[in-house]
């Protein structure tokens, strides 16, 4: 008997965006689904994120597409100025030249509404269960089955298990049990509502102001009714991470000199969600028998790339590909799956430090930043971009 014909279900760890698409993923392979979430309820938090072509690739390959897009907001340009003297550093056309170039669009979206587009999708297969306050401590396994046990003692047995369960994964915990790697950067978060946010501002576009150890960041959200703001800055003090709430003083207090447009940004919102933040360093093992990691949980990474749940959604349709073309055999899938993924979210977790240093360069350096891309064509920024839009259900397994 198959896995697939097995009675039991594939246990995915996490109902957010990693989870959730994976569970999508793995009902197209013909599996039932088991999705343990430890928060109350199936949701998401959080404001705005990016949307490159490799995620409306992932989204058509798990079906749910037209969804997503119907709740996106597709940008015309992505654009960088310089936040001390407005100096525009670079512009990348996001029009029909660059759609055709990587088969889909840029766009922004509420991360609540990629949350809904694929909680969406799930339940409609009829094909996935869901269980709130389940916070799974260990896991078991035996050469056909995983076992894992939750903070009740209840245990949940699955034909494999999926550690989509974050940063801060249990299931990473149990494999790898490395450390992560404070950054000492802080991300502040908030959408601002049209009616508040400065008309001179109002650009249909991936907006990032960069500065001396900080940055702002700033695009619309939800047919252009609302604006996400986002700013990022090297903190004072030792920082841990994790989420709390902010504080408008603490971010006013470390944007002091940059320029009145930019600043603007900071005055706007009447409450933030402070994030400190954290990676880890990649791992070129992910499946251990029966489980593997996914998303955050496998690749957590800073948001300088702007592609954390691209990666997810990707990793989610590889997996999928992966079951495809062995036949639902899950240790040769999952072999599979990992050579597929981990030098590609490798390069997205240090790209991502690297590109931190590039928006925060001061002195010389940020002279020299300001010199990199001036007089490139689209076509040259098209081309450096080819190896991280150019992904998509076809050439997902092309690396292994």
């Amino acid at each position: 008997m198959s896995d697939k014909q097995s009675n039991l279900p594939v246990l995915v760890a996490g109902g957010g965006i990693g989870g959730l698409a994976a569970a999508l993923a793995l009902v197209r392979q013909g599996f039932r689904v088991t999705v343990l979430e430890q928060a109350p309820e199936i949701g998401e938090i959080g404001a705005g994120i990016q949307l490159g072509p490799n995620a409306f690739h992932a989204f058509d390959a798990l079906g749910v597409g037209d969804k997503a897009r119907s709740r996106s907001v597709f940008t015309d340009y992505m654009v960088m100025h310089d936040a001390l003297d407005e100096y525009q550093v670079g512009k990348i056309p996001t029009d029909e030249a660059f759609r055709k170039r990587f088969g889909n669009p840029y766009a922004v979206i509420h991360r609540v509404d990629i949350h809904t587009t694929l909680l969406e999708g799930a339940t409609d297969t009829g094909k996935v269960d869901f269980h709130t306050n389940t916070r799974i401590e260990r896991v078991e396994q035996d050469d056909t089955s995983v076992t894992v046990f939750d903070q009740n003692g209840k245990a949940w047995k699955g034909v494999a298990l999926i550690g989509a369960d974050g940063g801060k994964s249990v299931v990473r915990k149990q494999y790898v049990n490395d450390p992560p790697r404070v950054t000492g950067h802080v991300v502040y978060r908030a959408v601002i509502d049209k009616k508040d946010f400065p008309e001179n501002l109002q650009w249909n576009a991936a907006s990032i102001w960069v500065g001396p150890k900080c940055h702002l960041v700033h695009y619309p959200l939800r047919g252009g009714e609302q604006y996400n703001v986002v700013v990022t800055f090297h903190s004072r003090k030792t920082e841990e991470w994790g989420v709390t709430d902010g504080s408008k003083e603490e971010v006013q207090s470390y944007f002091k000199d940059i320029c009145p447009k930019a600043r603007q940004l900071i005055d706007l919102p009447k409450s933030w969600k402070r994030w400190a933040t954290a990676d880890r360093e990649p791992i070129a093992t992910w499946a251990f028998g029966r489980a593997t990691l996914l998303g955050d949980a496998a690749h957590p990474t800073t948001q300088y790339m702007a592609q954390g749940a691209c990666m997810a959604l990707e990793d989610a349709v590889t997996l999928g590909e992966a079951l495809r073309v062995n036949h639902n055999d899950w240790p040769k899938a999952l072999d599979l799956y990992q050579r597929s993924r981990v030098a590609r979210t490798a390069r997205i977790v240090l790209s991502g430090r690297e590109m931190g240093r590039l928006y925060h360069a001061e002195g010389v350096e940020r002279l020299v930043r300001n010199d990199l891309w001036r007089g490139r064509s689209a076509e040259r920024f098209y081309d450096a971009m080819e190896w991280l839009y150019g992904w998509n259900v076809t050439n997902c397994l092309a690396k292994a």
